[in-house]
């Protein structure tokens, strides 16, 4: 393989793997990085020695060898940057993607199935929370229910439907998912607004009772009282003492 003395060559630019390869293909080599970048490397050899003086280069192939040096230099980038790009690891975009903590089970928590998972029973209309459990993958939810908060609309013997509206722009559209018992538990999200409604009918009923208005109202927790603080001794302002060092 030859090259004239002086033909023009326009190295391509450092990193773009894509233009060295039409590089390349158009001067008649080969298009695999390894093995162009040592053909060049010959090339430029045949034509170049070193001296004491420094690098001598044979008349004629002055422009040639500092074009080619570029070459060979954008091309070793190129190929690094190739290199790193494949050794990342891919892009998935599969089912259960990016959920290696989201599905797995707690410190501690591993190991069978609790049975009173299997004994706990639901209804239509219950409020239950989604969370999957990575130890049944049968009937497992998509990862963007887990964590949901739906209502029951239909009970089979090993799953439950349950209704999760998810929105979509301005929009909130209702998804029937249908999962097993492993999948779901009660929900705990009324329980404070129960329990507010029995104390507000006790306390009310004691009100009537006495002749009283009650506020029933619930309000922002308010600061503490102050407090008055007497002692017989005058106070003593203490204060950390001064970093010193006794060498």
């Amino acid at each position: 393989m030859s090259m004239p003395a002086k033909e023009e060559i326009n190295a391509p630019t450092p990193g773009d793997i894509n233009q060295v390869r039409e590089w390349l293909t158009e001067h008649n080599y080969t298009t695999d990085p390894m093995q162009a970048v040592q053909e060049l490397k010959e090339l430029v050899n045949a034509h170049a020695r070193q001296t004491s003086e420094g690098l001598e280069v044979e008349e004629g192939y002055s422009e040639a060898f500092t074009k080619l040096s570029a070459l060979i230099n954008s091309f070793r980038f190129a190929l690094a940057e190739e290199q790193r790009r494949q050794e990342q690891m891919p892009h998935s975009f599969g089912l259960r993607a990016r959920t290696r903590h989201l599905f797995s089970r707690n410190f501690k928590e591993h190991g069978p199935i609790h049975l009173k998972t299997y004994l706990t029973p639901y209804k239509v209309g219950d409020i239950v929370d989604i969370k999957a459990n990575p130890g049944e993958q049968r009937g497992m939810p998509h990862k963007f229910y887990h964590g949901r908060t739906g209502i029951v609309f239909n009970v089979a013997p090993r799953a439950v439907g349950v209704i999760v509206y998810k929105i979509i722009r301005s929009r909130y559209i209702e998804k029937r998912v249908n999962l097993r018992i492993e999948h779901v538990k009660h929900s705990k999200c009324r329980e404070e607004f129960l329990r507010r409604v029995k104390s507000n009918r006790q306390a009310l009923s004691e009100a009537k009772q006495k002749g009283e208005r009650v506020n029933l109202k619930r309000s922002p927790k308010q600061p503490r009282e102050g407090q008055m603080l007497k002692s017989k001794t005058t106070p003593e302002t203490i204060a950390p003492i001064a970093y010193d060092t006794y060498i």
